[in-house]
């Protein structure tokens, strides 16, 4: 008892050293003990879709009561390092240390040791030294090719001996001094082992998981892994060059100017599409690229990464950076890896000496290396659509460079759509700018000339961006010749007044006979001229309190907004001095673009007069 009593107070004293410098791994598994408290001392709470690998539970598989979209079962053992006792809640007993090959058995790594003692590395792994095995589990080995596993098993004095060194260092590392990025030497020709260890706290090693950690042996410490792992030689540039199915990734790659790159000390991760997923893509666009080496090296680099991602560590979707700047979405379905929401990747783990390789069987591309119109989405559809009817997309120049201002679909109403063909060409060619400008170019004033021959101007406030009366939705995407960006409603052609609107009748004939016959009306007129105190009320334009029926009609000098009855300020007729003050008010106003509200019109007018 009292030596039990001494062993255990001696784990607890270490336990709260390794707390200082706990890993990733470690706080997962501290987690898994905290999610088991009511199951006793020192167990843990694992989960698992059945007939599949245990993991420790993160906070976000526990709540989601799911691993990968499937549905997971808690399962509840004893943590690394204890063992039951009979008659006694949880866990309590520190496990017996053995030697590394006796700890095989212990972990329940029974194929390792099997295979060790017949390839002679059992007296090896009982005897002196300081050892990190990393051993596969037993389901590990039934899921080896049978080729390879013939071909160990064969020459068991060699081949076996060779490959079960394979898995060792001949240094303890413990979890916590496994560190991500770092090559570990093995003990078979001090070739490397690749580690990573993630901020989910997996840890693997050659992508290899290690599902039960840090089972500390007298002469060393026993990870038990996933998979049988093989001596890593080749670089990302080799597999693509001498694999048959990638030849049209590497000739891609060389033509882009990034093949050389891929043979480069790194931490990569490349998505490799396959020739079958570069068929997919079509003779005419996969020549546009070739033609074009900046689009090229775009697509290229959209699928690479600049960390090495294990397909184990993927538990859900997350968001990568691309070393082309855009982002991708890499998460998984089951046993299906999945990038941007889709299953597309064929085969996992490529262990490469500068990062790792997943086969896939579609290309990805990136808004750098389309076409403008290939940008356009469904929600802008109708345009895209319309634009490809009334032939304005044949008109546009391959070499040259154009800004589409896309309205969303919801824009087209019956009367935009009712228009004959020739107006709706001139509204459409109002929504194609002639050169290529982006957002962060835009600024307050900015005239833009569209295809059509009209002048569009650029409205800049604190929460909006806004040409003419059409407001932006959300940020622009940017192509090889051209930037798409999306807005709220059609803009018109600009061609008259606020005057001429009157009088040409683009006000309707009831406002504009209240306007003309009214002295009051014609200087109240003159007021709209230079603005109206508009604010928000639930999303519907008011003024003075009264609703407007109809709003953002633009004119080359100002805009328009209908109302149905005549606005008089302060509720009566103002002498016309009375009316310039206040018109200097207002223009005051105007330069403040961030809001549409004024203060009391009293204090307007006597801060001006």
């Amino acid at each position: 008892m009292k030596l039990f009593f001494i062993a255990a107070f001696a784990l607890f004293v270490l336990s709260m050293f390794d707390k200082a410098d706990s890993s990733a791994y470690d706080k997962i598994v501290a987690h898994s003990r905290i999610r088991a408290r009511k199951e006793g001392p020192n167990v843990c709470a694992l989960q698992q879709v059945m007939g599949t690998k245990k993991y420790f539970s993160t906070c976000r598989n526990w709540y989601n009561k799911s691993i990968c979209g499937r549905k997971a079962t808690v399962l509840y053992e004893c943590c690394p390092g204890y063992m039951k006792l009979e008659g006694m809640h949880g866990c309590p007993a520190v496990a017996p240390i053995d030697d590394v090959y006796g700890t095989l058995g212990v972990v329940k790594a029974t194929s390792t040791q099997r295979y060790s003692e017949i390839s002679k590395l059992r007296p090896e792994i009982e005897g002196s030294g300081s050892y990190t095995f990393f051993a596969p589990s037993n389901e590990a080995w039934d899921s080896l090719d049978d080729t390879m596993k013939n071909a160990l098993v064969s020459n068991v004095n060699v081949e076996l001996y060779n490959a079960l060194h394979y898995h060792m260092s001949k240094r303890r590392l413990l979890t916590k001094d496994l560190k991500n990025g770092m090559t570990v030497p093995s003990m078979n020709l001090d070739l490397d082992l690749y580690i990573n260890h993630y901020p989910n706290g997996v840890v693997t090693v050659n992508c290899a998981r290690i599902i039960h950690g840090n089972q500390v042996a007298t002469n060393g410490v026993v990870h038990v892994i996933d998979r049988v792992i093989s001596a890593v030689g080749n670089t990302i540039q080799d597999v693509i060059e001498n694999d048959d199915e990638l030849s049209t990734l590497s000739d891609v790659a060389q033509s882009a100017g990034v093949l050389e790159k891929l043979g480069q000390p790194g931490q990569y991760t490349l998505f490799a599409p396959t020739n079958k997923a570069f068929e997919g893509l079509g003779q005419e666009v996969l020549e546009r690229l070739r033609g074009d080496k900046g689009a090229l090296k775009a697509l290229v680099n959209f699928h690479l990464l600049d960390s090495v991602q294990c397909s184990e560590a993927i538990m859900s979707g997350t968001s990568y950076e691309t070393m082309e700047g855009s982002n991708v979405i890499i998460g998984c379905d089951g046993e299906s890896l999945t990038v941007n929401g889709i299953k597309m990747v064929l085969k996992k783990d490529i262990v490469t000496t500068n990062g790792v390789i997943h086969l896939i069987d579609k290309v990805l591309m990136p808004d750098s290396a389309k076409q403008v119109m290939e940008l356009v989405g469904d929600s802008q559809s109708t345009f895209r659509d319309m634009v490809a009817q009334l032939g304005l997309s044949s008109a546009m120049r391959p070499k040259a460079e154009y800004t589409l201002l896309a309205p969303h679909n919801d824009a087209f109403s019956d009367e935009v759509m009712s228009k004959d063909q020739r107006l709706l060409r001139i509204l459409l060619e109002n929504h194609i700018l002639k050169n290529k400008v982006v957002l962060g170019e835009l600024y307050n004033g900015q005239h833009l000339e569209t295809i059509g021959g009209k002048l569009l101007r650029v409205f800049i406030y604190r929460t909006a961006v806004c040409i003419e009366n059409s407001c932006l939705i959300r940020g622009s995407k940017e192509g090889i010749n051209g930037v798409l960006v999306m807005f709220l409603s059609p803009n018109p052609a600009f061609t008259f007044s606020i005057l001429s609107a009157v009088l040409k009748g683009i006000v309707p004939k009831k406002q504009k006979s209240l306007i003309l016959r009214s002295d009051c009306g014609l200087q109240t007129l003159i007021l709209t001229f230079f603005g109206l105190f508009i604010p928000q009320a639930n999303k519907t334009m008011q003024v003075n309190s009264l609703q407007i029926p109809e709003s953002d009609i633009m004119g080359k000098n100002g805009v328009i907004h209908f109302v149905n009855h005549i606005l008089y300020p302060g509720g009566k007729c103002f002498h016309l001095c009375d009316y310039k003050c206040i018109a200097l008010a207002i223009i005051k106003t105007q330069t403040d673009h961030a809001s549409f509200q004024i203060s009391p019109l009293e204090a307007r007018v006597s801060s001006v007069c």
